[in-house]
């Protein structure tokens, strides 16, 4: 069975997939070129990955890797581009170059528009953002776990300058997306989210 016919059989089975992005060693690595947050995201993000493999059915696990431009902390083949979690046979790998995932990648193919579809990942301002807006407009219902997202400290250029704290831009993203559309959840939602409900 190709691929994409396994993966296809996954989210027919569940209707659910789990869309992991760029959870890669650049993000998770100490700060400043980890996230601030580095430790207990993947404390949490390890945990989701664990509940939706032992879901039964299954979900369809999606792990999306951001490839850089030369130079990057994730420029393709370097240490930092590589995925923290190693992919099951079943699992497939989707390299992007845009924020958004959906966005010239074969994501739309693999995830039907019916499918629910939780996210995880980084950046919160960046990639999470675009990803769950596309997929809003694509008409799939969309769920976010507070605490398994995170972005950097915005280092502000106008009206003085100062910085913006990565866990307040997370709260301002997380509300953005909720007025959107999104289902907001907390990691205390986490034994309920991959069964029927």
């Amino acid at each position: 069975m190709s691929p994409e016919a396994a993966a296809h059989a996954i989210v027919t089975a569940s209707r659910r997939v789990l869309l992991l992005l760029d959870i890669q060693v650049a993000m998770l690595s100490d700060p400043p070129v980890g996230v601030p947050s580095s430790t207990r995201v993947q404390e949490n993000l390890a945990r989701i990955l664990t509940q939706a493999r032992g879901a039964r059915p299954p979900p369809l696990i999606i792990h999306v890797r951001n490839s850089g431009d030369a130079g990057d902390p994730d420029e393709p083949q370097a240490a930092g581009w590589q995925l923290i979690f190693p992919p099951e046979p079943t699992e497939p790998i989707i390299d992007k170059r845009k924020n958004n995932a959906f966005a010239g990648t074969r994501l739309g193919d693999i995830v039907p528009t019916d499918a629910e579809i939780v996210v995880a990942g980084f950046q919160t301002d960046y990639s999470i953002r675009a990803t769950c807006s596309d997929a809003l407009k694509r008409g799939n219902e969309v769920l976010l776990i507070r605490g398994a997202h995170a972005t950097h400290d915005r280092i502000e250029v106008l009206h003085g300058g100062g910085i913006t704290p990565a866990a307040r831009i997370e709260a301002e993203i997380e509300a953005e997306l909720e007025e959107a559309g999104v289902h907001l959840l907390d990691m205390k939602d986490l034994p309920g989210i991959f069964t029927n409900r």
